[in-house]
């Protein structure tokens, strides 16, 4: 096993793979955690920009490239029933030969978008109906091939102009039924005493839900957060919150579900949420045609009268 300092690159490092010789100039930084660095970068000779995971440990960047192939090996797998052009995530993998060692690395496809957090902030709450659907979709497919996430939080999630949404650090990932591998406190089942940290998918749901609460409503997350010892918090602290707040009235049947752990699975997970959004829209529409249908009875109730006051004048 080879491992490597945690050393960060400068821009304007060439890194050369030892194995396919391909060269990638590091732009800058995208971001750093606890098994490695993602840099932006331009394969030489090329214009595209691609994103590079440098890890600090060969075995734990292999799990992440195992995840990775096989949710892509899936995600080919569907695109091709349905007729869709497949766009692969996972591009190369490969080591960085260094003084002091070799360092594993793998390319992926660069998604260009905002973490969660800021894509809400930036272009309305209206857009977390669609934005979540998304994400249970990503999840659900992650779920099909054997893994849980497990660090769900907003900044692994990148957002599109165009509400398209990318997980980006499987660091966390870990196989059903395993011991979750990273976890942020907030969103983690085990921190509200609501369940074990075993790999399952409740506990991606779970943190789905309290991720929806700390967008919608921070302050009130962070009151129930600041005013409970660790022992005492519970998930009727978070289902209080959700019961009270306007904010997350929307959402508030899927959230008490996922929070208390109760759907078999986040395929029912997903519909769930799709006919929650979209229930106000078909709502409205069916209102509009019993508005349309009222309206015209009475036309024609009204016409009907008319003519029945005409004749009876006339005789």
């Amino acid at each position: 096993m080879t491992t490597s300092s945690n050393r960060e690159c400068i821009p304007g490092t060439v890194i050369t793979g030892k194995w396919r010789n391909n060269r990638f100039i590091i732009q800058r930084i995208l971001g750093s955690g606890a098994n490695g660095t993602v840099y932006l970068v331009q394969k030489a000779g090329y214009r595209e920009y691609y994103a590079l995971k440098m890890g600090y440990d060969t075995l734990d960047l292999q799990s992440e490239i195992n995840v990775l192939t096989s949710v892509q090996s899936q995600r080919k797998q569907q695109d091709e029933q349905e007729g869709r052009s497949h766009r692969p995530y996972l591009l190369e993998v490969d080591d960085y030969s260094t003084p002091s060692g070799e360092i594993p690395f793998y390319v992926m496809r660069y998604v260009k978008g905002s973490p969660l957090h800021r894509f809400i902030k930036h272009r309305g709450r209206d857009w977390l109906g669609l934005v979540g659907l998304r994400l249970l979709e990503k999840l659900l497919e992650l779920h099909r091939s054997g893994f849980i996430f497990g660090d769900l939080k907003p900044e692994n999630v990148m957002v599109t102009d165009y509400g398209e949404v990318e997980l980006i650090d499987y660091g966390g990932v870990s196989s059903v039924g395993r011991s979750v591998k990273q976890f942020t406190e907030w969103y983690d089942r085990g921190y509200w005493n609501a369940g074990s940290r075993v790999s399952d998918e409740g506990y991606d749901l779970f943190s789905f839900a309290v991720l929806c609460i700390h967008i919608l409503h921070a302050n009130g997350l962070n009151g129930v957060n600041a005013s409970h010892l660790p022992q005492t918090r519970s998930t009727t602290d978070l289902l209080n919150l959700v019961n009270r707040s306007k904010e997350l009235k929307p959402y508030a049947s899927w959230l008490t579900q996922a929070i208390r752990g109760e759907f078999t699975g986040s395929h029912q997970a997903l519909r769930l949420w799709k006919d929650q959004i979209y229930k106000p829209v078909s709502q409205h529409k069916r209102n509009s045609k019993t508005t349309r249908k009222l309206k015209n009875a009475f036309a024609i109730s009204f016409l009907i009268l008319c003519g029945a006051i005409f004749l009876a004048l006339r005789m």
